[in-house]
């Protein structure tokens, strides 16, 4: 990246700033890959400040947009992170869609990402690429005998894996992403979660080995008892054993003292959150059209210009509309990409449409939808006239009005939402 980062300006890693510089947390990663035996991962508990929580999961584009407006309110900012309220790499396509929105429109922004490191590997070239100054890995031991007491299991793709073999699992692709991270020149934090009776006496040992691999920072965290999970009834360590752990593992790494255990939608400083006032800002934003701010239009299939009524692979051209006051105006007509490039051409016709929030056609099939979904178009399957579909994507009303009209809905569609379609 052309910009230099000033990569100390992030107080997490850094408690000389923790007063200046701030974090945002932007919840875009909702599933995880392992399951972890402290973890409750409540979608919204607003009491709760805790890992895995949040009020409202984004996606990249609302990701981005929410992040301009804490920016606006909060000029301290100088750190933006995914942190769940899953795994970011259990959800690699939205985590790096808004790794790269975010550097696209804020250069000079820290990115940093919270892992348990099992999916992190394909991507070490594209996040260093990216300019992702910080990681942090949770590794909670580094003995499989031990993992295995802390892990219901581990998902790997399809797999499920568990007991010791997930624990082995788990463990070696977290050795192999801080080993890539590091000689990336990527700065590593490691999270160890302190469960007593269980690895609270391997705590030296976690140091002693993320030392060998040149971990920058050790983050030695009490874990939290969550209702309903197997460590329900294991007690939080107290300030004095969790005090006593961290100087035996400052003979290996440094020490992390200020944590403040931040939900997966945390923002403010570290001991000024905002999470409270800005609640309303996450839960509005995660209701926006994705990208609505930097996609004006709307794309319609259309024979006449009147009419949703063609299929997206038959369509040659796209009428593009946008507002005009409180009505719609045409913008222009674009060509649709020839046929005969298989999926590549639905890639090319989201980039035809990259300014379009939406694309009204009367059906379409499930690989241009997945493509352009993931390219923050969203497809709508409808029939009758253009301006009550645009009404349904510019004013919210219901697609489900255009029901049993002539040319409505598409057959055997069931609104919006739909994943039915013709295949094309």
């Amino acid at each position: 990246m052309e910009t230099k980062l000033e990569i100390n300006r992030h107080p997490c890693f850094n408690a000389e700033v923790k007063g200046e510089c701030g974090r945002v947390h932007l919840p875009v990663a909702p599933k995880c890959n392992i399951l972890c035996n402290y973890c409750n991962r409540k979608f919204d508990c607003v009491n709760e400040s805790r890992p895995g929580v949040s009020s409202a999961v984004l996606n990249p584009y609302q990701a981005v947009s929410y992040l301009e407006q804490v920016l606006a309110k909060e000029p301290r900012i100088t750190v933006a992170g995914i942190a769940g309220p899953g795994d970011p790499f259990a959800n690699p396509k939205a985590t790096m869609k808004t790794i790269r929105l975010v550097r696209e429109r804020f250069p000079e922004i820290l990115i940093c990402l919270a892992s348990n490191g099992l999916g992190l590997l394909p991507h070490l070239e594209e996040l260093a690429e990216l300019a992702v100054s910080h990681v942090t890995i949770t590794v909670n031991a580094v003995d499989p005998e031990i993992g295995q007491k802390i892990y219901g299991w581990v998902r790997d793709g399809k797999e499920i894996h568990r007991g010791l073999e997930g624990a082995d699992l788990l463990l070696r692709r977290q050795l192999e992403a801080i080993a890539g991270l590091k000689s990336l020149g990527v700065t590593v934090k490691v999270n160890t979660i302190v469960i007593p009776g269980v690895n609270d006496q391997h705590v030296a040992a976690v140091a002693r080995r993320m030392a060998s691999l040149k971990v920058d920072v050790l983050n030695l965290m009490p874990v939290y008892p969550n209702a309903d999970t197997p460590f329900a009834e294991v007690p939080e360590p107290a300030a004095a054993q969790m005090t006593a752990l961290r100087e035996k593992a400052a003979r290996f790494l440094p020490q992390i003292r200020h944590c403040t255990r931040c939900r997966a939608d945390a923002v403010g400083l570290l001991e000024e959150d905002r999470g409270e006032e800005l609640r309303s800002c996450l839960t509005a934003c995660a209701r926006l059209v994705p990208g609505s701010d930097a996609r004006p239009y709307v794309a319609v299939a259309t024979k006449e210009g009147m009419l949703v009524n063609l299929h997206l692979g038959e369509a040659p051209s796209f009428q593009i509309w946008g507002l005009n006051g409180q009505g719609f105006k045409l913008v222009e007509e674009r060509p649709a990409p020839p046929a005969g490039a298989g999926a590549q051409r639905w890639w090319d016709l989201a980039e035809v449409l990259k300014d379009c929030r939406a694309v009204l056609v009367s059906a379409l099939g499930e690989t241009p939808r997945t493509i352009l979904e993931e390219c923050g178009i969203q497809p709508l399957e409808m029939g009758g006239f253009i301006e009550l579909g645009l009404q349904a994507v510019y004013q919210g009303s219901p697609l489900e009005i255009l029901k049993g009209r002539r040319g409505g809905l598409a057959r055997g569609c069931s609104g919006p939402g739909s994943r039915r379609g013709c295949d094309a």
